[in-house]
């Protein structure tokens, strides 16, 4: 049977927090592009791929030079993490040679690891309310100098000091730590109002107000974005940024780069109406992430007989700006472990994925950990997930009709198309059997995708039983379907052999 592939994307995270320090993700996903793509991927998100304050131990966000792409010998090593300048450009082009845009990530928020130190001026700040500080001048000698001395002055000659900065972190001699601000500058207004104001999370706080800085910025985006041809960006920590900081540089590398104006911020918040807030600040020039929603899947999946299912989209983004919510389960921040450990229960994942897969969700994001495993945790790849990534790239359709009798435990959906997909999930501790009627479903034999060993049928009217068992989800999709999809993923990549 042929298959017609709709235009819906699908993003896949391509890394998650404990790969190893091979030097080696660039090589494997140059290797693995074809796959990407042959999965169903339609953008891939790579990470940090600049040099950081930890050398080649440095997962990216301890940012030192965004310059340094694994070409310097700085912080103890030539590459970062993933592999060298050259590495990362080919797995750039490797992705964009079958047909998969890239996204990179872009910290801004902060430096760390300075190259040398000088005299501030600086204010004690009340980390449980930033707004507040003392006003007693304490003078410091600080680490905020960057002079990358082993670049010297290739790409850029800017070198950094404490001007050009908010502010900073310090720990005293009994472990105490603080927030200190520098005389003379103030947070920005025009961000989260977490704590009071939540310009400062780490390291040496970039202050993107000043104009010297603003335009450091602008230029090394313009290299950034001519040099490795990137389709677009995932911009990290745009809560700590302010907001109207981000529409005139999207619009500049709009200008000089390869990528038409697409970028995803994270505001790491779980109130939809902060999230709205910021698309309405910064001009709608972004989507977000839908961290509302992540927050409703880890809520359901811990208290499944507490959560009803039906208020499960409610103040989220998806509900109330659905164009501009890229939806996810988790990621690399809320994986066990890390800061913003957050971490869907096994059982709920597949229920989460085919809410954002198998849905009119504009943008979803699979996470690489959930794809792949994290055998740092022995944490398995997600049984069933490459199937849900094949059904949207190359079955689902665009018209989403919810089925009558939806409970607090059950909720059941068709998509219509010239391959209808109907969807039921189940948070109960009982099989449920949901009378579906659609015309898309006409006089098919339907397989679960799930369960495939008890089909379905319907009648002329498109009207049959679906069965889901307790805590799961059934995904139906017309016998054919199956055959050529269980084809197409007979080459998926086995467990442990990721990034070796």
């Amino acid at each position: 049977m042929a298959i017609d592939k709709p235009n819906h994307e699908t993003m896949l995270q391509c890394f998650e927090w404990y790969l190893p320090e091979s030097h080696n993700l660039w090589r494997w996903l140059s290797s693995q592009a074809p796959s990407v793509a042959h999965a169903g991927f339609t953008t891939a998100w790579l990470p940090p791929a600049y040099k950081g304050q930890a050398g080649d131990s440095d997962v990216g966000y301890g940012v030192y030079d965004m310059y340094d792409l694994g070409e310097f010998d700085a912080k103890g090593s030539v590459p970062t993490k993933y592999g060298s300048r050259m590495e990362y450009l080919q797995a750039i082009r490797a992705m964009q040679g079958n047909g998969v845009r890239v996204f990179a990530d872009i910290v801004f928020n902060h430096r760390m690891g300075a190259d040398g130190t000088e005299p501030v001026r600086t204010h004690e700040v009340n980390v449980d309310d930033r707004t507040r500080s003392d006003s007693t001048v304490v003078e410091r000698t600080l680490n905020t100098v960057y002079d990358f001395p082993e670049r010297g002055g290739v790409y850029s000659t800017f070198k950094w000091n404490w001007s050009d900065f908010t502010g900073t972190d310090y720990t005293t001699d009994d472990g105490t730590t603080g927030i200190m601000r520098f005389d003379g500058k103030q947070w920005s207004d025009n961000v989260s109002h977490e704590r009071g104001n939540f310009d400062y999370i780490m390291g040496d706080d970039v202050d993107v107000n000043e104009p010297e800085v603003a335009r450091e910025l602008t230029d090394w985006g313009i290299w950034y974005t001519t040099t490795t041809g990137v389709d677009g960006f995932r911009l990290d920590a745009v809560k700590s940024i302010d907001a109207g900081f981000f529409a005139p540089w999207l619009r500049t590398m709009q200008r000089y780069g390869n990528h038409p104006g697409i970028a995803v911020g994270e505001y790491w918040s779980g109130d939809a109406s902060e999230l709205t807030s910021y698309l309405h600040d910064c001009n709608h020039c972004m989507m977000l992430f839908d961290v509302a929603l992540h927050f409703r899947f880890e809520q359901a999946s811990k208290n499944p007989e507490g959560f009803d299912l039906r208020g499960l989209a409610a103040d989220t983004l998806y509900e109330r700006e659905p164009t501009y919510a890229c939806t996810f389960v988790d990621n690399h921040d809320t994986q066990p472990g890390q800061a913003l450990e957050s971490w869907v229960q096994p059982w709920f994942k597949p229920l989460a994925y085919a809410c954002i897969l198998l849905r009119d969700n504009v943008l979803p994001c699979v996470f690489f950990g959930d794809y792949y495993g994290v055998p740092h945790d022995l944490i398995p790849p997600m049984r069933f997930l490459p199937h849900m990534v094949w059904i949207r790239a190359h079955l689902l359709g665009d018209q989403v009709e919810a089925q009558p009798g939806d409970t607090a435990h059950s909720l059941c959906w068709v998509v219509e198309g010239n391959h209808p997909v109907c969807v039921v999930l189940n948070t109960g501790s009982s099989e449920v059997h949901r009378q579906v009627r659609n015309a898309a479903l006409a006089s098919h034999t339907l397989i679960d995708v799930c369960h495939p060993d008890a089909p379905a049928t319907t009648d002329t009217q498109g009207q049959g039983m679906m069965r889901c068992p307790p805590r799961s989800c059934a995904i139906y999709i017309d016998a054919d379907d199956y055959g050529v999809m269980l084809e197409a993923l007979s080459g998926t990549p086995a467990a442990g052999t990721v990034c070796a």
